[in-house]
């Protein structure tokens, strides 16, 4: 699963690691500029789902 996270940067950590909580990140892109916002970016985040057994 991509999830695309948006937001400054804090927010985005913090994303992070609350999927990281709930899923397995296998992947994670740079940090791309949001063109409409100057001080916002977005991530790009590939998770699968954690076995809760």
């Amino acid at each position: 699963m991509r999830i695309r996270l948006e937001g400054n940067r804090a927010e985005i950590v913090l994303g992070v690691i609350h999927l990281r909580e709930v899923f397995t990140v296998t992947a994670m892109s740079r940090a791309f500029p949001d063109r409409a916002h100057p001080r916002k970016y977005r991530v790009y985040v590939r998770v699968i789902p954690r076995d809760n057994r």
